[in-house]
């Protein structure tokens, strides 16, 4: 028995409770789509949704995977991934935000890349001033801890070769940070990486994004360099407190008065750095395992 071929290009969008914009965003992507010379499909995730998204998404003549309970942004992408074979990815929000005229744009950009993020300028219409800071900060931060320029951490509308993506797909959360997840793994392991500026207009709808969640924002951006590159925290730390002790034994050695201050950064310098090499050593088996269906 045959099996259909995959197609090109598979364009996620998942919604949670999203009917006041997911009939005009997927009318859109078909007509960007039908434009382009690939094969594609449209797969919508109805995460849990009360307002008849679901049914929204079916009239449009669209695949749509049903959560019967709201499982999560990641949860929802993940069932995506698995839900097609297409060689390339393409996740977008329901909220009419992301522009689907970017899209031939984006996927043509992955013949040279492993992932194409659609970054939006902060001064977009779509960022409420008041997360400009917050968005700010965490691209930076981010930036820093993989030792390069990121424009946009949590971009939502990005295209990714799909074998990619399932290298890391059991190590991605559930939640919205999902997109910041696989920023970070990316970059960490070398994967070439490309940003094309987007237009980012006002969401349809209510948004689901908390001030709550910039913390959240913050640890996992802390959290998956510790996953996917554990020396860039580790060793800086240490040197922190071998730096400190070495100030310590100086001022000792000054007034002649040797303190267990000095001893004990030393110490826990070394006991840090130890840590650090055993966590890039389990980073570096735990990224050889392959997504077990």
């Amino acid at each position: 028995m045959s099996t259909a071929a995959p197609v090109d290009l598979a364009v996620i969008v998942p919604a949670f409770n999203e009917a006041e914009g997911i009939e005009r965003t997927l009318t859109a992507i078909q007509e960007v789509l039908g434009t382009m010379s690939c094969t594609s499909e449209i797969v919508v995730i109805d995460d849990g949704s009360s307002d008849g998204t679901g049914e929204r998404a079916k009239a449009c003549g669209v695949r749509v995977i049903t959560h019967p309970a709201n499982r999560g942004y990641g949860a929802a992408l993940r069932s995506g991934v698995l839900g097609t074979t297409a060689d390339a990815i393409m996740i977008m929000d329901a909220d009419c935000t992301y522009p689907p005229s970017a899209i031939p744009r984006l996927y043509e950009r992955l013949a040279e890349a492993d992932m194409v993020v659609g970054s939006r300028p902060l001064s977009s219409r779509g960022v409420d001033w008041i997360r400009r800071p917050a968005k700010w900060f965490l691209n930076r931060f981010a930036s820093y801890l993989v030792g390069r320029h990121i424009p946009d951490l949590n971009s939502g509308q990005r295209v990714m070769k799909r074998a990619a993506v399932l290298r890391y797909l059991h190590l991605l959360p559930s939640g919205f940070s999902f997109t910041s997840t696989i920023t970070m793994a990316m970059l960490s392991n070398g994967h070439h990486v490309i940003y094309e500026g987007i237009d980012y207009a006002v969401r349809t709808g209510q948004s689901k994004i908390r001030a709550a969640h910039f913390t959240s924002f913050l640890l996992l951006v802390v959290r998956a360099t510790v996953l996917f590159n554990p020396l860039k925290v580790f060793l800086p730390l240490g040197a922190a407190l071998f730096l400190i002790g070495i100030g310590k034994l100086i001022q000792d050695i000054i007034l002649w008065n040797l303190s267990e201050t000095a001893v004990m950064a030393f110490l826990a310098a070394i006991v840090i750095w130890a840590v650090g090499l055993l966590a890039d050593m389990i980073s570096r088996l735990q990224l050889q395992a392959p997504w077990q269906q």
